[in-house]
């Protein structure tokens, strides 16, 4: 816990430099994530999710997408969301789901600037049990001090970087409607026992998320796993 605790010290000074150089407002909303919720953030900022986030965005932004209402599955602390408020790509809204509730809190704080209005909101809730038609919801905003009233949401697009953790995944494909534009990742990282859902190559991913009209789709090599995306509209 000791090693820990300085660790944190350390990239609690860490985000506050590089926020002061770049400005960049996502290490101002992990900076504060680590200091309200003391959250681990490792994971979060290792190279591989974060140039699996940027390789996204690049393509998003290389095919000049709107991408409306966001629907943001297993949407974890809300990074990717922010990264796409930052981007080129046209977004009107997202909507962060996460089955854990621990997420919400966190991901909440990384966003701040867009709670008003309900710009952005983590909503904890299973993936499975949504309504991609169109969607109700009403959550708590701690940093709001209020719930939000019943809001009801039409997706346009649906985003999934980890299907590799999704147990039921022909059932929750199968649940999102035709025509929706849908963005997503996986890989090949059999070794971990919460990847339930790895696929061995790029092939095996197209087969396995057919669409009607697939605008991109590749491989990021990186250091341990090969990442595979697909972006189309189902």
């Amino acid at each position: 816990m000791a090693a820990y605790m300085e660790h944190s010290e350390e990239l609690l000074e860490s985000l506050g430099k590089y926020y002061t150089l770049t400005n960049n407002k996502l290490l101002l909303g992990l900076r504060d994530s680590l200091i309200k919720h003391n959250v681990d953030l490792t994971d979060v900022l290792s190279w591989g999710q974060l140039r699996s986030k940027r390789w996204l965005i690049d393509e998003l932004e290389s095919h000049d997408l709107d991408l409306g209402v966001v629907f943001l599955c297993a949407g974890w602390y809300g990074t990717l969301a922010h990264m796409l408020f930052d981007s080129k790509c046209i977004v009107n809204k997202i909507r962060s789901f996460d089955i854990d509730p621990s997420c919400a809190n966190i991901a909440d704080t990384v966003n701040m600037q867009y709670i008003d209005g309900w710009k952005f909101k983590a909503i904890t809730q299973d993936i499975l049990d949504i309504n991609y038609h169109s969607h109700t919801w009403r959550g708590w905003s701690n940093l709001k001090q209020s719930y939000s009233n019943p809001i009801t949401d039409t997706p346009n697009t649906i985003i999934n970087t980890s299907c590799e953790h999704i147990s039921n995944f022909d059932k929750w494909y199968d649940s999102i409607p035709n025509g929706k534009l849908v963005i997503l990742q996986t890989n090949n990282y059999f070794n971990l026992p919460e990847h339930v859902n790895c696929v061995e190559d790029q092939e095996e991913f197209d087969l396995l998320t057919p669409m009607e009209d697939t605008l991109y789709l590749g491989t990021l090599a990186l250091e341990k796993y090969n990442r595979f995306m697909k972006i189309g509209y189902k």
